[in-house]
């Protein structure tokens, strides 16, 4: 069989079948096309997404959870003081010598009708053999429940100050993923601005080797073209490691394998709604974790404070106490008891005293320690107010070099495409224009970064 071309038939394929490879290759393209759109939807990392894996997976985040739950533990485990105390203990034991009793005559009474009770001294011996003693005690607390009321609620306040530490870590991490996917970001903009330059080099490339092949131009300017191409390829390899390991240590602080891959989203170049210093110094002050520590650590010190004075008060309680001896002669073998127990150091050389005036000074430190955080926070607030501030204005001015700086690269090359400019007035606009997009670029995360700070420093958790 002969293969001939004819109108509407390729190599002896029908025009139907012709159609219908047409047909399965668009559909078999339009395929692959959906599922790499899928794909790159799927990696698709929001920043709130990162934030909220970051708050249920990071690893520091979940120690100090842990921390919180044991806390909750230990109050619950306090609280059991305030319950009768039970004990009990059995002491089996062989005796080494024997034990003896001696009654006198007449120990328990003389009668008329029977006479002296024993009528002779006697003597009752418990030869050498094993014995055993069963002993238990339940006592209640009565005085001692107050004491036991103040450790408690000390208790509380540092269940209290393990959530703050918690919240403390939450909003570090907060700020540490914002910050590394903002950077993240930069890498990807400056990747692609690298990727562009490349791009016009190679295209300055082609030019000057069309002109030195009509000898309008020296060999060497060729060769000055290709070493700044080299160069540009050597930054875009510097840059695409860069984001490799930004895109790393933003996986590890989403508490997953570093491998994973993913690509962010765009954020808007800027936002400049104003926050009036006033209000943010007032919300640091009521949203600060280091300062709700602060506070609670005054409140402990003040409960550490009571409970060394409440060692002053004897402890009393109700006890039952109960004794069993086995194999042993004449000792009853259920000896049980139920009393008011009192116990009482009257005289301790000034020690609960010298405890007292320490706990006093510790109080005092924790005061001093507030007052020094708050002044912090405020320094903290205005110093981050005034750079995000700073770094507002820089973008302005970073934004208008680089407009300016790739409008001239852009009058330069045509130029030069003219004639009408040497190329080393090119390469040196080129050079201008890439320092230019990497300015802004800075300017950009560095903008980011101090937002991040400042929200920070009033306390917000995300």
């Amino acid at each position: 069989m002969h293969t001939h071309t004819r109108s509407g038939c390729v190599c002896g394929i029908t025009p139907t079948a012709s159609h219908i490879l047409r047909g399965l290759l668009v559909v078999g393209v339009l395929s692959a096309a959906a599922a790499a759109q899928e794909a790159s939807v799927a990696n698709l990392l929001t920043l709130d997404e990162a934030i909220r894996l970051a708050l249920a997976n990071n690893r520091s985040i979940k120690v100090a959870s842990l921390e919180v739950d044991k806390s909750k533990w230990q109050i619950a485990e306090f609280k059991t003081q305030r319950l009768p105390s039970l004990s009990a203990s059995v002491l089996g034991s062989q005796l080494l010598t024997e034990m003896s009793f001696t009654f006198k005559k007449g120990a328990f009474g003389d009668y008329p009708s029977t006479g002296p009770i024993p009528n002779t001294d006697t003597k009752i011996t418990t030869p050498r053999r094993p014995t055993a003693y069963v002993v238990s005690q339940a006592t209640q607390p009565l005085s001692q429940l107050y004491k036991i009321h103040l450790g408690l609620r000390e208790q509380e306040l540092n269940a209290q100050l393990s959530s703050e530490k918690l919240r403390g870590q939450q909003q570090a991490v907060v700020r540490d993923v914002k910050e590394a996917y903002y950077a993240v970001l930069q890498s990807e903009s400056a990747l692609d601005a690298a990727e562009a330059n490349v791009k016009q080099y190679q295209e300055l490339d082609r030019v000057v080797l069309q002109r030195v092949s009509q000898e309008a131009a020296l060999k060497s300017d060729s060769l000055d073209v290709k070493a700044k191409l080299a160069n540009e390829r050597f930054q875009l390899v510097q840059l695409r490691n860069t984001l490799e390991s930004r895109k790393e240590y933003l996986n590890d602080l989403l508490g997953r394998d570093i491998r994973t891959e993913f690509r962010v989203e765009e954020v808007p170049p800027a936002s400049f709604e104003e926050v009036d210093l006033k209000i943010a110094q007032q919300r640091a002050l009521a949203r600060r974790p280091e300062l709700r520590e602060a506070e609670l650590n005054v409140q402990r010190a003040g409960y550490d404070r009571r409970i060394a004075k409440a060692d002053y008060i004897p402890d009393v309680g109700v006890a039952f106490h109960y004794i069993s001896p086995f194999n042993v002669e004449v000792l009853p073998k259920n000896i049980a008891s139920v009393g008011i127990e009192v116990k009482w150091e009257p005289w301790d050389w000034g020690r609960r005293k010298d405890v007292i005036r320490q706990k006093t000074v510790v109080e005092n430190q924790a005061q001093t320690q507030l007052r020094d955080t708050q002044s912090k926070v405020l320094l903290d607030v205005n110093s981050r107010f005034r750079k995000l501030e700073e770094s507002r204005a820089l973008i302005a001015v970073a934004e208008a070099n680089r407009e300016a700086a790739q409008e001239k690269l852009r009058e330069v090359t045509n130029k030069y495409k003219e004639e009408a400019v040497l190329l080393s007035d090119v390469l040196r606009q080129q050079a201008t224009t890439a320092g230019a997009l990497d300015t802004y670029q800075q300017a950009l995360l560095s903008f980011w970064t101090a937002k991040t700070d400042f929200e920070k420093a009033m306390g917000e958790d995300q």
